[in-house]
């Protein structure tokens, strides 16, 4: 709990961290994503397993006895090309993915901005990312950011890699995690916010939260270390993304005359389309995070997709029992909760678990659509947080139950409770940082700029008012 009061704080520790805190982030991750980057050269060891193998070697071996030389880390083919695959595939998760399944959900007078928050968070964060975003989640630094060494990707050159993948392909691998995080967050403030404070917020959100909580977990912080599992962003992701959205839900306000008039949406073709566009792209957001082109990766497809499909029949079903009807906005929004539910687990679990995980999310996510979203009287527009946070906080927590030694042997959970506690510990800790610090943006930016759009302008559209185009 005392690194959890510590990371509320990490705004002050943006600006470096004290030498205390650097020894705390020694230990290796224990998530995939967490890999040690290496440089091929012959004077450098590979890894700190590597070199303690060597010294160990050297001092059991006779005096006159030579220790083999070591052997350098070397790229696999396989293993970069899946992975160049892989965040192609991540990349359409968001455009044209996400843009369509958020733009068919909106009215009509605002599908175009809907969809340019997608593609304009697509720009914005690849800069951010290589500027500093990539350094502050995956440098050395402490166990709450990363250093400045990487600023600008100084010092990776072609020859540098991350395991057996160059590491200027796991910048834009990694780059891709980052942009659908912050397009996510758009579900929650669709049809009512700023365009120039919308890029603002994305601009500062994506450097000061998104990147720490990536460095807690995948970048030797003190998630991994403390042994969080997280394969492919249960938290990272879809926590972190979906307690913004609820949080810039709250400050934005509801929509002018909701409850009132209807807010159907204008194309939900658009919306299909969207979802099964990112059903696709999410393989290479779960096998890609295995790294490598290998068993883990295949495992990571089979349970990706045996958990959205599960997800889609549980909630399709609720649905049928709740309001007699089963919809093709249901099904599609049930995929997608299986998706968000077996993130943190699809290295960890079997094709049971993940069928069970898939169950209990579809039906777990219609509840925070439904009842937990009437509870909580935000203006959550197109449900980022009844789908992502309720999705990813069920999937952290379930990935402690299903995690099997059947697929991750030696490495299993033997604790647990111990393990429960971990899994709860890192929602926790990213629930509070993520709503402190995307309250804080928002205020900051809402009294110099303004967030919100004036009532006319809301009135006639946001494609109007904040692009001046319209799609007749």
């Amino acid at each position: 709990m005392k690194k959890m009061l510590l990371a509320l704080s990490l705004s002050g520790a943006l600006l470096g961290g004290s030498a205390a805190w650097a020894e705390n982030a020694v230990s290796e991750p224990t998530t995939t994503e967490g890999v040690t980057v290496v440089e091929t050269e012959a004077s450098t060891p590979n890894s700190l397993d590597s070199l303690e193998n060597t010294t160990e070697a050297a001092a059991s071996a006779p005096a006159e006895t030579t220790a083999p030389a070591e052997e350098e880390a070397k790229l696999d083919t396989g293993d970069t090309a899946w992975i160049l695959v892989s965040t192609a595939l991540v990349l359409l998760m968001t455009i044209p993915g996400l843009a369509l399944f958020y733009g068919g959900m909106v009215r009509k007078k605002n599908v175009l901005s809907t969809m340019a928050h997608s593609f304009v968070a697509a720009a914005v964060v690849s800069i951010t990312w290589v500027v500093v975003g990539y350094t502050l989640a995956f440098g050395e630094g402490n166990a709450f950011i990363g250093n400045l060494d990487k600023f600008m990707l100084s010092g990776i050159t072609t020859d540098a890699l991350t395991g057996t993948i160059p590491e200027i392909l796991f910048v834009i691998f990694q780059m891709t995690f980052a942009i659908i995080t912050v397009a996510i967050i758009t579900g929650s403030i669709a049809e009512r916010m700023k365009f120039g404070a919308f890029v603002a917020f994305i601009t500062v959100w994506s450097i000061v939260v998104y990147a720490p909580i990536t460095h807690w977990v995948w970048g030797g912080g003190w998630l991994g270390n403390d042994g969080a599992l997280d394969f492919a962003g249960g938290t990272v992701v879809h926590i972190n993304s979906g307690v913004a959205g609820l949080i810039a839900a709250y400050m934005l306000g509801k929509r002018m005359g909701l409850g009132k008039e209807s807010m159907a949406p204008h194309n939900l073709t658009l919306t299909v389309i969207g979802a099964s566009l990112v059903w696709v792209g999410w393989f290479g957001f779960n096998g890609g995070s295995a790294l490598g082109a290998n068993g883990s990766a295949g495992y990571a497809l089979v349970v990706t997709q045996v958990a959205a499909a599960a997800a889609a029949i549980s909630w399709l079903v609720t649905e049928k029992i709740v309001r007699g009807k089963a919809s093709v906005l249901g099904g599609a929004s049930g995929a997608v909760a299986g998706l968000v539910v077996i993130t943190p687990a699809a290295g960890f679990v079997t094709v049971g678990g993940a069928l069970a995980m898939g169950l209990i999310g579809g039906v777990v996510c219609f509840w925070g659509i439904t009842a937990l979203k009437r509870a909580l009287k935000a203006d959550d527009s197109l449900d980022a947080f009844g789908l992502h946070g309720v999705g990813g906080i069920v999937g952290a927590i379930l990935t402690a139950f299903f995690a099997s030694d059947f697929i991750m042997g030696d490495n299993a959970p033997t604790d647990l409770l111990h393990q429960v506690w971990v899994q709860v510990e890192g929602v926790l800790a990213t629930i509070a940082y993520s709503a402190v610090l995307t309250f804080i943006i928002l205020k900051v930016i809402d009294l110099v700029i303004g967030i919100r759009v004036e009532s006319d302008d809301e009135r006639m559209g946001l494609d109007l008012s904040q692009h001046g185009e319209r799609v007749d």
